[in-house]
């Protein structure tokens, strides 16, 4: 079969042709992208600013980055692990539309979320009081990764505007003034959470934190180790009580361990560079009380994200002066 050659323009066509598919193939919007983030929220935090959260990317999504656009424009980047922001500096009374890109190491974007909508409260002039903290709070485990959170109403001379979430002293959610609960994701199991919820008004001053709330989720055997101290033994001396117990397997060393007696933290136990066990730990705890006296003792250990882990099994025993 004679084989035809194209003349010159139309190999030129051809070739220019080749050339920009390949480079649509490689076009940062194209490709392998990640997929949209979902459970995208938008609350206003005061009339001058609103708090954007979004679902983290499952890890098999590889992205390192999103990027947050108000009515179309690019105002926030940020790295894969945080997926939400303030975004301040707005104008009261005035509605605004959010949207997050997720991208990965290649550059590819994913297309754009879902918009989420809100509209900024009215600002109230010379405002500085702070509402009240809400009056209860309480909490549950929904799972090895889900707490559920309600609180109490808080009260506020000009109307509360939004509740913020904080896990170890750093906000992780904001919810609306009229919502008296959240459904807190991404958690690890196994783990002992500590919550607290302040109320905020539109003009930014936030009240005390409510009641502490903490929840310990169920270890979750498909989905990483127990983060329990395992074998805890504790055995009455004179004066004394000896504890024992076996590491967690976290991935690194722990050096801080959380001991409580009769459901109340007494101590934690540190142990310096050179000095972390690396199987069996044990500990001297002193006693002054008085012979005969009965304690329940447990422990939980500090995970490499700075949280606590779930506690160990509880200890019964009766001191012998």
């Amino acid at each position: 079969m004679r084989r035809t050659t194209p003349p010159r323009p139309l190999r030129a066509t051809l070739a220019l042709t080749l050339a920009l598919a390949a480079l649509g193939a490689c076009a940062p919007d194209g490709g392998d992208a990640p997929p949209a983030p979902v459970g995208l929220t938008a609350q206003a935090g005061s009339a001058t600013s609103v708090h954007v959260m979004w679902d983290s990317a499952p890890a098999a999504d590889r992205v390192t980055g999103y990027q947050v656009f108000q009515s179309g424009r690019l105002v926030r980047e940020l790295p894969a692990d945080k997926t939400m922001v303030d975004i301040t500096d707005l104008a009261p009374r005035t509605a605004y539309a959010f949207t997050v890109r997720a991208k990965d190491a290649t550059g590819r974007r994913s297309a754009p979320s879902a918009t989420a909508e809100v509209t900024t409260p009215l600002a109230r002039a010379e405002d500085r009081q702070a509402p009240t903290a809400p009056t209860a709070t309480t909490g549950r485990a929904e799972g090895p990764r889900t707490v559920r959170l309600d609180w109490a109403a808080a009260t506020d001379d000009t109307g509360v505007t939004a509740y913020d979430v904080h896990q170890g002293g750093v906000r992780i959610h904001t919810a609306g003034a009229g919502e008296r609960g959240a459904t807190l994701t991404g958690l690890q199991p196994g783990t002992a959470y500590e919550f607290t919820v302040r109320a905020r008004d539109g003009a930014d001053n936030a009240s005390p934190d409510g009641p502490t709330v903490t929840v310990t989720t169920p270890a979750d055997p498909a989905r990483g180790p127990r983060t329990a101290p395992g074998a805890f033994t504790a055995t009455a001396a004179p004066g004394a009580v000896e504890l024992g117990w076996s590491a967690p397997d976290t991935g690194r060393p722990t050096t801080e361990y959380e001991l409580y007696v009769n459901d109340k933290p007494v101590t934690v136990i540190q142990f310096g560079a050179g000095a972390v066990p690396t199987g069996r730990a044990a500990y001297r705890l002193t006693a002054s009380e008085p012979a005969g006296t009965v304690w329940t003792l447990k422990l939980r250990a500090r995970l490499p994200d700075g949280n606590w882990g779930a506690f160990c099994e509880e200890r019964r025993i009766t001191l012998t002066g």
